[in-house]
Parts: structure tokens; sequence; C-alpha cells
């Protein structure tokens, strides 16, 4: 049976009990079981370290991998889901470096590459249990007992595998990297561990000079912050688009114009026509590589304008984009022994023979005094800048080029295209631009970390690099080392070596371990930063081995940042802990908050908590209270005419009403849209719309078909509307269900009780997360109903903005609304929901015109100060005075072309803002207020009128009336009585109210009384409040206690008799035809038999015909005090009537027979009963009475209480 839905509710609470309910009833893996047969749709997840705790990035990634595998079980797919745990790595070596206090290899090797790694493997999963918890409480079904792990020996021979296919391809060659390199700890570091310790300091500048062979009377002047890399200096690189100048003064020079101070500009010229150019070297250490095209201008992008000459020196082997344009020049080969005189200590080695031995940058201030006795010194000073430091020896770093190993993609990039082509990205742009161009200038990939905790890359070499095996599985490298192997980190298998088949003595593994990990299915979703990351890996490795894409379908999200734009950071506090916002507005707050922002368009959002509480006021609340409202007039159904409710789709009869018609044709077309985004994976489309059909639903259909839903048009109405809103509830559940998983499971499991079992299609319907998406019933969708509708809304909210702008408020009624629209049809459309628009904007009357002359209105415009004033400057001025008398026939062809030439100048949109005015001599300007959009204008005819106003006062108590009942957290059908009373007594409110009193009761449906309040009644909440300039005191008492309308009859259904016995009239009388109770009703048989004994008929054949009036004999009614039914129903047990006699005279009631009478007729025999003649209960009616005297009177009766009662 549906549940009472209570008036507040806590969403993080109910959320805590439907993961119980998951829990119990092992909802997850009872999906994965229901859809076995089912075809497959595969998902990875990227995994995550374990080494700290998920933030907003880790939440906003799982929420969208749960919302789209959510979504394709749903959708008929069987979902395996993994949970993966990312293990090896940097981040797990930086915790134990920081624990241990390790600052290098040395300090590892002293411990031993065992020790160290066991560590490791000790803190891989410190915070598992909290991930688990915290996956699981933001609604994520994911498995947890089935994971997968990097460190796992099965998935590091899968690593293997895929590395011996690329190698046995030819596409695994040893080479170097230039890398951020730790000269204190001897070692490289990864670009995570260089950014984490910046300082600014001051670094030498120096301007060096480079004579051209051609004419060494001409230099080009290059700067550089970093002398030690001169020595290596291998050629000078300019931009093909600057302009360079050639200047003279003592010396001649080229550089760009920008930066020097010249005696004389000889002439100026693109970069582009440098190219080439020889120079003659600094040093001659390197002076052989001449001969492969070394001292030579070559052309990059990459240099900049912001700082130095616009030439800038390379040292290939010292910096990265010196590496890649000395490659792409041919100067340097991948292949060949670098030139990087510098060891790993930071010190030069012999050959640079002036400064062997010397720490690099101690050797700065000796390279530049060499330079200027050398005379190619032109500036030296000092620079201060930001630069990057060793985290663990506070040391500066150098760049420097270390060997690695690399896997070939240079020469696929043309096939990285094609396949990415093949993939659906979401958003579109990134594929195409970010992850696109950096295809197109893809380098071979370094694959190879000089680390230890990690998967090893299993290559055994000969001492000289020139005998390599790659092993790719466990059971090759027993049968090649005769060793059993059960796991394979370098622990393991460091100490195991392979005899060479060359002669070369045994073959030994290099030290290197795996800087990647990989997989690939139907879908996966990763932040923008991994564009350059896991896709760049997966897309590489899948055309390398496969020839094809790795993923059909992937999503990118932006960023989480904090609210003032920065990084999340601990450190600084700038963002609220997850689990408290959890905690304070539930999980399914923030998953909509999240999905429903930039940040699923790949855009960055600055997190805000109070987004995340606005999704619980401007959504989840009416979509709530909607839910509640159902509810309780599904009740309230029940209990008044006793219908159960059953919603089945295939046998609910169509409604024949507008507003039912439109939110199930509003409710098809967004499940149509919502399927087809969905299929593309465009989650930023889709809630949106939901968002949307939340307002729809709540603040149109249910608030205008209020009335409906409560049973006031008929109960035939009330079903279809009450169908109406199920049908769409129960569709936006399901539709949901993949985004909000809790609130939309709390509304199904009290729904479920509504829904006839025999409409059940799946076997088990115990969760809405075992249900399959709605499907769409195209013949309810009627695009000519919604385009009506939204006319009708257009017209409501341009009235509610005049209402506003005139501070009207909707409670006060006004005489009319016109409507003017140069649509005919449109109008049709908008007449048609007449109804709708008197009752939203409370108009007595609706006014349709396609004439806006006939209400002499005119277009006028006004200039946007702020954005013209800007573009416009001198000419704003007199631009305005034109802009003023622009006619109003100019004004609306510019509504509908959109631009205007004011003065000679083009004027959009956002320059001008159009308003609507009376011309003074149609006598509208005092009568109507005007207000339009695009397609229709809108009056209201605001003129004062007291007897609105009066009746915009009553609905003032209205609102009272029903603010102070929800605060007292009563629902509808509770029965209550309201009394009032105004100070000072008969002034305005008093007179209003007495004068409203049936309006205000027609819509609280309580009796309204004035004070006193009786003594008995029990005070259920009570409050003064101020209403035009008195004191309104309410008090709101249980029951109904309202004035007994005059004796017309019975109190009960009864039949007025005629007996008449061969053709003479035997008696006449009046019969009863049911109790209070609403039982023992009369059918005709009965009727006779009663006829029979009254009228002493027994022996003879009745028969009953309808026609005729007679006396209502000696009748009188009975009200039980504290009953809760209205007066006029009798079957509700609070009012009877009792006849004092028969027809025939015969058996009178005495006093005792009436109280017997009376407990009999209530049900309540073996009770003491007291008599009273006063609803107060002050007149007690005495023993001695006569009781004929109480012929049509009322007699009100008390039910003294029990023992156990008092």
């Amino acid at each position: 049976m549906v549940e009472p839905v209570p008036e507040s509710i806590s969403f993080p609470s109910e959320e805590e009990t439907i993961l119980k309910l998951w829990q119990e009833k092992d909802c997850f893996q009872e999906c994965l079981k229901q859809s076995k047969n089912r075809p497959r749709y595969t998902f990875y997840d990227g995994p995550p370290f374990a080494t700290g705790l998920p933030h907003y990035g880790h939440i906003l990634a799982g929420t969208i991998k749960d919302i789209v595998t959510r979504f394709a079980h749903q959708s008929g797919f069987h979902v395996d889901r993994r949970f993966g745990w990312d293990c090896h790595g940097l981040p797990v070596e930086y915790e134990i470096d920081k624990t241990l206090g390790i600052k290098g290899p040395e300090d590892v090797a002293k411990m031993g590459i065992a020790e160290y790694n066991k560590q490791c493997r000790n803190i891989v999963m410190r915070y598992s249990n909290e991930w688990e918890t915290s996956v699981m409480r933001m609604g994520r079904w994911i498995d947890f007992k089935s994971d997968y792990k990097t460190l796992y020996p099965w998935f590091m021979e899968t690593v293997w595998w895929v590395f011996k296919q690329l190698y046995d391809k030819g596409l695994v060659y040893r080479g170097v990297k230039v890398m951020p390199f730790s000269t204190a700890c001897n070692t490289p570091l990864s670009n995570f561990e260089s950014h984490q310790n910046y300082k600014d300091v001051q670094d030498p500048s120096v301007i060096v000079n480079f004579p051209l062979v051609e004419s060494e009377d001409v230099s080009l002047i290059a700067w550089t912050t970093t002398p030690w890399t001169l020595p290596s200096n291998l050629a000078l690189c300019v931009n093909p688009e600057f302009l360079y100048v050639k200047v003279k003064g003592e010396k001649q020079s080229l550089a760009q114009g920008s930066v020097l101070k010249c005696v004389l500009c000889v002439f100026r010229f693109p970069g582009k026509m440098l190219k080439g150019k020889k120079y003659k070297p600094l040093f001659t250490y390197f002076a052989k590589c001449e001969e492969k095209g070394a001292f030579q201008v070559v052309m990059d992008n990459y240099v900049k304008e912001e700082e130095g000459t616009g030439v800038v020196h390379q040292a290939p082997y010292f910096g990265a984009d010196d590496y890649r344009v000395c490659t792409e020049y041919n100067i340097i080969q991948r292949d060949q022994v670098p030139i990087c005189p510098v060891d790993a200590s930071g010190c030069f080695t012999s050959e640079v023979t002036d400064f062997a031995g010397q720490y690099v940058k101690d050797a700065d201030k000796n390279i530049i005094k060499w330079l200027k006795e050398k005379g190619r010194l032109v500036n030296a000073s000092s620079f201060k800048h930001s630069y990057p430091f060793c985290w663990r020896s506070d040391t500066p770093l150098i760049y420097k080029a270390v060997p690695s190993w690399f896997v070939r993609v240079e020469h696929m990039v043309e096939k990285l295209l094609d396949n990415n082509a093949k993939c659906y990205w979401v958003p579109e742009f990134v594929r195409e631009k970010r992850f696109g161009n950096w295809l197109r200038d893809a380098r071979d990939w370094a694959i190879s970390r000089n680390r230890y905790w990690g998967t090893p890359i299993p290559l055994w070499v000969s001492d000289d690099f020139e005998e390599v095996v790659c092993v790719g599985s466990v059971a090759e490298l027993e049968e090649l080392t005769g060793v059993k192997v059960t796991d394979l980190h370098r622990e393991s298998i460091d100490s195991l070596t392979i005899p060479s088949r060359c002669g070369k003595g045994s073959l030994r593994r290099i030290t290197e371990v795996f800087d990647c990990w990989f997989e690939s299915g139907n879908f996966i979703a990763e932040g923008i930063d991994q564009t350059r990351g896991w896709f760049y890996t997966l897309l590489v490795l899948s055309t390398a081995l496969f020839g094809k894409p790795p993923f059909k379908n992937v999503i990118v999200n932006g960023l989480v940042l904090a609210s003032d734009g920065q990084k999340m950071s601990k450190r600084k506090k700038n963002y609220p802990d997850p689990g408290l916002i959890v905690q304070s507005y539930g999980a399914d707050a923030l998953r909509l908050y999240l999905i429903n922002s930039p940040v699923v368009r790949a855009e960055n959002l600055r997190f805000k908590e109070e987004g995340v509480r606005d999704v619980l006021k401007d959504v989840f609340l009416p979509w709530y209270n909607a839910y509640r409202f159902l509810v309780q007039n599904v009740q309230r159904l029940q209990k008044e005419d006793e219908i159960q409710f059953l919603y089945n789709e295939s046998t609910a009869k169509q409604s024949d009403n507008i507003m039912d018609k439109w939110i199930q044709s509003f409710t098809q077309s967004l499940i149509q849209f919502f399927k087809a985004e969905m299929d593309a994976y465009r989650l930023y489309t889709v809630v949106p719309r939901l968002v949307k059909f939340v307002d729809m639903l709540t603040n149109w259909y249910v608030r205008t078909n209020r009335r409906r839903l409560k049973g006031e048009s008929g109960t035939e109405d009330c079903l279809w509307a009450l169908e109406t809103l199920f049908s769409v509830l129960f569709s936006m559940c399901r539709l949901m269900a993949p985004f909000t998983p809790f609130i939309t499971e709390m509304m199904y499991q009290n729904l479920r009780h509504l829904i006839d079992p025999a409409s059940v299609e799946e076997k088990d319907s115990g969760s809405i997360h075992y249900l399959m998406l709605p499907q769409v019933r195209e013949t309810l969708i009627d695009k000519r109903i919604e385009s009506a509708v939204s006319q009708m809304q257009s017209v409501i909210e341009l009235g509610r903005v005049i209402r506003d702008r005139k501070t009207l408020p909707v409670k006060y009624p006004l005489k009319e609304v016109v409507v003017i629209h140069q649509d005919a049809e449109a109008l049709k459309d908008i007449q048609s929901l007449q109804k709708y628009i008197l009752e939203e904007l409370n108009v007595r009357q609706l006014t349709l015109s396609t004439d806006k002359d006939k209400y002499g209105i005119r277009l006028r415009a006004e200039p946007d100060h702020m954005v013209l004033g800007k573009r416009l400057k001198g000419a704003f001025k007199a631009v305005t005075a034109s802009i003023k008398e622009l006619s109003s026939e100019k004004l609306e062809a510019f509504q509908k072309t959109g631009s205007i030439t004011v003065d000679g100048h083009e004027l959009h949109e956002e320059d001008l803002r159009l308003m609507y005015t009376f011309d003074q001599s149609s006598g509208s300007a005092a009568q109507y207020e005007a207000h339009s959009d695009a397609q229709v204008l809108v009056l209201l005819d605001v003129t004062p009128d007291q007897s609105m106003v009066d009746e915009g006062v009553a609905r003032e108590v209205i609102n009272r009336i029903q603010k102070l009942r929800k605060k007292g957290h009563l629902v509808p059908s509770d029965e209550i009585t309201v009394y009032y009373r105004c100070k000072p007594e008969g002034e305005y409110l008093d007179s209003v109210i007495q004068a409203h009193t049936d309006f205000i009761l027609a819509t609280t449906k309580a009796p309204l009384l004035p004070f006193p309040v009786p003594k008995t009644a029990s005070v259920i909440i009570e409050e003064t409040t101020q209403l035009k300039g008195s004191d309104l005191e309410l008090t709101i008492v249980k029951g109904s206690s309202a004035p007994r309308a005059p004796l017309n009859g019975p109190a009960c259904t009864y039949v007025n008799l005629r007996v008449k016995v061969d053709n003479k009239e035997q008696g006449k009388g009046v019969v009863l035809l049911e109790n209070p109770k609403g039982d023992n009703r009369l059918d005709l048989d009965k009727l006779k038999k009663v006829c029979s004994s009254i009228f002493g008929t027994n022996n003879t054949q009745l028969r009953v015909f309808n026609g005729g009036t007679g006396k209502n004999l000696g009748l009188f009614r009975f009200f039980l005090k504290a009953g809760l039914a209205l007066l006029t129903k009798c079957q509700a047990g609070e009012v009877a009537t009792l006849l004092l006699d028969n027809p025939m005279g015969q058996n009178g009631l005495s006093y005792s027979g009436l109280l017997s009478e009376a407990a009999k007729v209530f049900g309540l025999r073996g009770r003491r009963l007291k008599l009273y003649q006063d609803q107060d209960l002050t007149q007690e009616l005495p023993p001695d009475s006569s009781v004929k005297s109480l012929n049509t009177k009322t007699v009100f009766v008390r039910v003294l209480p029990t023992t156990a009662e008092a």
C-alpha cells in the first residue's frame, strides 16, 4: 500500500536508507544477473591511485561513468563494471620517499630494491576502504570484489606481451630524452616531481654574438640564462614570421628590432630569410658536427618575442625544444651518441677541456669570462625568474638528455589520425583540435623510467647493448633462465640472467620500468588533462598492435577548480570537503550539479557549494513536492471516494484535457530527445532538458491542475489528472535514474504500489534500476499542443512581469488581459487555454487581437549606454538622439532582422533596448501596462477597482490560513476549523472577511468562524499577523465546527412515501435509506419490507412508483461532537437523522430511547452520552424534556470518556 509522504525531507538521510536497501537486496549483482544474456557493453575503468583520498575530479569522472553504464543497462545491455587500482608509479614512490627520507638512488641502493618495493606495496591500498565507501556513497555501482590491480602478475604479464608485440614489429629503440635532472640525486625526475619546488632565483643573463661565415663583420646575437649550455651549442633558431633588423653600430648585428638600441637601422626583413646561414661556433669541442649540418640558422615557431633577442641558441641535449628542432633539421640523429658533456653530478666531462670537472652552475662565471676575452660577449647582467629545484635535495635542476627507451610513433601519424577519426568524442572539438593537433605533431613515445616500483621493461641486454632479448611472458622467462617465476617486480627478476647466444656472456635486464598503462572498450571517460596522457597511449598502442581504434566512444570532462578559479589545494583549504557536501546535500545533488555544468563540455568548473544547494532548492524539492502531491490525492481519492488507484499504461484512458495532453506530449518528446542524445553521449544537452522538465511539471502542470488533482472537477476528471501525473512522474523517475539514482529509487519504492501488477513486464521490479527506460509513445506527441502551451506560458510570464513592475501581487484580480499577436493561429492556441491564463494571472477577461494600433501601442528604443558609449565614443550623443527618433515601423523591422543602421552605424540587438509605449492621445496609457517578447505583446488593465482590491485582501487571508496550516504540519484531508478575529473589530479587514467567507471557504475547505474559540476545542496552532492595518488573529482547531445549515430535510439519504391500498391512501411518511456509517443501506426489497412493517401491509404485494412529494413527518438531526466529516455527509458517521415516531403514530421516542438510538446509530453502544442544545455543549438537554418538542431541531451529542481514556 502506498505510504503517506512527509512534508519535509532530508535527502542525505533518505539516501542512506536507499543504500541499505541496495545492500539488503544486493541490487547491483541482481542487475547483472538479470542482464547476463543481453548484448555486452564493454567498459573499463581508468584506475585511480589509492594512496590519496578521492577528490571532486574523481567524483566527476566516476559520476559520468556511472551515468553512461546505468543508461546502457537500462537500454538493454549487460554491463560488467570492475573497479581498477593503479598501484605503480611515482605517486606511490613519492609517499615512500617522504616517509623514509629517501633523497636519491644511493639511498635506495643502501636499503635494497626488495625492501623499497616492499614499503611501496604496503601503502598502495592505504585508502582503499575510504575509496570504496566514497564511491558507494556517491551511488556508483561498480564491482570492488572482482577488481583489478596493476601490480597483479597477470596484469604485468599482459604489459610484457604488448611490449613484445611492439618490439617484434621493430617499433622499440633506445635513444635519449631531455628531462629534468637532479645533479644532487644523480637521477632524472618526472615532470610531476620537477613541479614540486619552484623558487625565484637570480641567474646570469648574457647576450653573445655569432659572426656569420659569409660576412664575419655581421653577427647574430642570442640571449641565454644558462651560459653553461653554450659549449654544447650546435645551432641558432629564429621565428620565420618575426621581423628582424640589421643595424649598424660598432659592430653590425642582426636581432629582433624591438630589443636593441642601435645607431642606425640598415634594413628590416622576416626571419625566414636567415634560414640556413652558417655562423662561427663559440667553441671547437664539437666542430666535427659541422659535417652533419651544425652551426647553421634553423627556424621554429617556439621562439617567442616576449624576452630575449628573437635568436635562441640550441644545445639539443639540454633542452626539449632544442632537441626537437635539431632532430627535425637532421643536425642530430635519435640513435647517435649524445653530445652531452655533463655527467650525472652536473660536472663537465673531459670533452669540454677548458672547464672539465667544474659543476655547471659554478662554471657560468668562468664561461662568461672566456666569452669576454674572446670578444664574443655583447652584454652580461643578472635575471630574476622562477626556477625548478629538486624537491629532495633542494638544489637547482638542470635539463639533460638521459638514455631512454622509445616506441616509434612518428611514422604512423596518419594512421593515428585516421583511427582517431573513427572514435566518437564528446565534445567533438577535443578530437579535432586539442587531441588532433597533438597527434599531428606526435613524437616518438618515451616509455621508460629510471625507477623501482613499476612493471619492469622485459629487455635483457649484453653490456654493449648489441644483443637484446625481449621477453613476452612468464613462461618464456622461466624457459630462458631456468628459474621458476612467481612475481615480476624488480626484486624478483633483476638478478635473473639469460645466456648469450653470441658469446657475450650473460644478458642482464635493463634497470628501467614502464611509464604506461592501457586498456580498451566501448566507452571510456577521463579529464581533458589526459589528452596527452592516457588517451594518447591507448591510441598509439591500439594502432601499433591492431591497426584500429582502442575505444569507440569517449567523454572528455574539464577540470574542477576552486571557486576562485585556482587549482584545488589541501594546503590552501580553498574548497569544501566532498564528504561534508554529500553529508549536507546528498550525493544526487552533487552528481547533478557536476553533470549540469560546463565541466561535461570539457570546460573548467569553478566549484561553488551554493550551486549544490541550488540543485536541492530548484530541482529536487519541487520534484519531491509534485510526488508528494500525487500521493496525497491518491490517498484522498481512496479515503473519500473509496477508489483504489492502480496505473496500467495499456488500459489508461486517453484524457481530453489539453494540459494532460501537453504534459504527456512534452514527456514523450523528452524521452525521444533523451535517448537520441544519450546514445550520442551528450550528457551536457540532456541534463538541462531534464532540469527544465522538472520546472514544466511542477511550476506549470501541477500548479495549473491542482484543483483537478484534488477532485474539485469530479471523480472522472480527477482520475485523468492523477493518471497523467503518475505516468509522467514514473517516466521521469526511469529517465533520471542513471543521473540521480537515490531520489528516483526513493520515489519508486512508494509509487510501485500504485502500479497494476498485470502491467509490469520485468520479472523482478523490486528496484527502479531493474526497469528498462520507457519507450517513446509517438502517438502522444502533439507539437501543436506543445506550441500552444508555450504560447500560453509566454503570455503568463509577460503578465507576471507587468504585475511585478507595477507591484500588483497576483492575489489581487485585474479586469482584463489583452494579447496581441500577428499570427491568428497562435491566437486560437491562446484562446484554447484561456482558463489557465485567467487563473494564473488572476484576471476576469481575456481579449485577443492582431491590431496593436487599436490600443495606441508603439515601439521606442533606448541605447545601451555602456555598450554603445564605449564603441561610438564621440558619435554616441548624436546617435542616441537619432535612436530616440526611430519610428515604430523601423523598430518592428529591427525586431525581425536584428540589425538597423543609424547615422551610418550598424546597430544590433545587444546595442538597443526596445520598449512599448502608448500614444498619450489614445487613452490607453493610463489604463494598460504593456510588455512583450519577440512574438507576443501583452497588455494588462491596471486600473484600480475596489471589489477586486477586496477580493485580493480575501486572497491574502487565504494565504495566511494556508501558510499557518503548513506550519502546523497539516495535510488537506485533516478536518479543521479556523477561527479569526480582527483588531480593531469592524474595520476594513473585518468587513472584507465577512463579505468573502464563502470565497475563503471554497479554497481552504475549512469552516471560517469568528472568535471566540470554544473552550473544549483542541487547538493545533495559532498566530497573529498584520494585514491592511489590522491585527489578524488566526486559530486552527481540530475537527469541523461549521455553523449548521437550516434544516431542509433529513441529513441522510431518505425517501418520502405515500402508501395506497385499493387506491386509498393508507399512510405517508419518511424512510431513511442509510445510517451515518454508510452501511445497512436499503435496496428495493428491503424498502418494501420496511413499508410492510410500518404500514401494516404484511400480506400485500407492494409496487413502488417514482413521483410526487410527501410531508416529512416528525424528524430531527443529531450531530456527533468532535466528528471529522463534513456535515452534509451522513455516511462519514458525524451526522445522523432520527425519526421521533413512525407514520402510524406508534413507537414514539422517549429521552432514554433517544440516548439508546443515538448510541446505536453511531456505533457507540455501551458508551455514556450527554445531549446538548448548542454546539459549544453548554446547554445540556434536561432528561425530563419533551422529546416531541425537538421536532426538526438539532441536538448535539457528547461522548463521555471511559476510565481508560480519562
